[in-house]
């Protein structure tokens, strides 16, 4: 019971200054290998264990209901695969009756393409596909993204304007040596809540170089 009380008391503190745009969550690590004027950068980043939803519930709708079954996942809708009491890495770790709950990470990944939306939640560096906890609902899985080069524009704001900046992002890299490889996505760092100057949001894209 202190347990669980601990878990949600650490995510009302995490909420309450995350209306700042303060940030306690893990990020995925990643290599910065090329910078274009001061918002786009190309990263690298290494292969990453995610929770995975896809759904066919376009537009904001959709994107609340992934999240909300994503966050079901890390806050206990999900299946321990070690026995013991594992504490799990958050400001508060911990794991009760059988369930883990997981560490919140940065940042969301969301796509949508042709009425198809899918939301990703990148799982903290501990874990791999032998010992992350598995999804009690069957809608959330597991995936390995391979390692990948992606490029990203960065922006503040509310988020209503995603599309847009995506295709700023495209039409940036264009007669560059840089060429997007794929749909273009977003990247969230921040609650709905956060104060929308501060957020931080990104489009990005896969990229590839080119000669």
């Amino acid at each position: 019971m202190w347990q669980s009380i601990s878990y949600y008391a650490a995510l009302a503190v995490e909420s309450l200054i995350g209306v700042f745009g303060i940030r306690l969550y893990e990020e995925a690590r990643y290599d910065v290998i090329d910078r274009i004027g001061d918002r786009i950068e190309i990263r690298h980043y290494a292969p990453r264990l995610a929770a995975e939803v896809d759904l066919t519930v376009p537009g904001e709708a959709g994107r609340s209901e992934a999240f909300k079954l994503l966050f079901a996942y890390i806050a206990g809708a999900n299946r321990a695969s070690v026995s013991g009491n594992d504490r799990i890495a958050m400001t508060v770790p911990v794991e009760v009756s059988g369930k883990e709950r997981l560490a919140m990470t940065v940042p969301v990944q969301t796509s949508e393409t042709n009425g198809a939306l899918k939301m990703r939640f990148f799982l903290p560096a501990k874990y791999s596909r032998e010992n992350a906890p598995k999804p009690l609902n069957p809608r959330v899985r597991l995936v390995t993204t391979s390692g990948e080069t992606i490029a990203i524009l960065r922006f503040s704001g509310s988020g209503h304007d995603f599309a847009e900046r995506q295709t700023e992002l495209i039409a940036c890299l264009v007669g560059l040596r840089w060429q997007p490889s794929g749909e273009p996505y977003t990247l969230n760092y921040d609650a709905p809540f956060t104060l929308p100057f501060l957020r931080r949001n990104e489009a990005a894209v896969a990229a590839v170089e080119t000669p």
